[in-house]
């Protein structure tokens, strides 16, 4: 009988395959608390602002979905302000890439869509209040 306790770095570990939250795999293949990665993808939305209102787009409403997918893909469904937002053409370039540096996450796909149109509401009470409008 085996009474070393598992270590979940080592490659023959096994996950408990009724695990609702299996540990995901890392480029350097340790493992990542799936909440970790939802955590750390939610604090790099909020390092991207929209240059026109000094408010990240996570609180502005700009996120309408992060899907975390197993093997650490992630997509990301996203709007805009307006659709002639002068960001449209680098806004889900830089978002690509910032969730994309976040440990645990492989790769990362952007949907930038319009509906629903985005409008002031979606704005979370912090940014209101940021922003004057409460």
């Amino acid at each position: 009988m085996d009474t070393h306790p598992t270590d979940p770095t080592d490659p023959t570990h096994q996950t408990d395959p009724t695990d609702a939250n299996p540990p995901m795999a890392t480029t350097t293949g340790a493992p990542v608390d799936p909440a970790d990665v939802e955590n750390g993808i939610v604090e790099a939305l909020k390092k991207v602002f929209d240059p026109e209102i000094p408010v990240n787009i996570y609180e502005l409403g700009l996120i309408y979905d992060v899907d975390i997918q197993e093997g650490g893909k992630v997509q990301v469904k996203m709007t805009l302000t307006s659709p002639g937002c002068p960001v449209a053409g680098s806004l889900p370039g830089e978002v690509k890439a910032k969730v994309e540096a976040v440990p645990g996450v492989v790769s990362a796909e952007i949907d930038l869509v319009w509906d629903p149109a985005w409008n002031p509401s979606m704005m979370s009470e912090a940014a209101r209040l940021q922003l004057g409008m409460f």
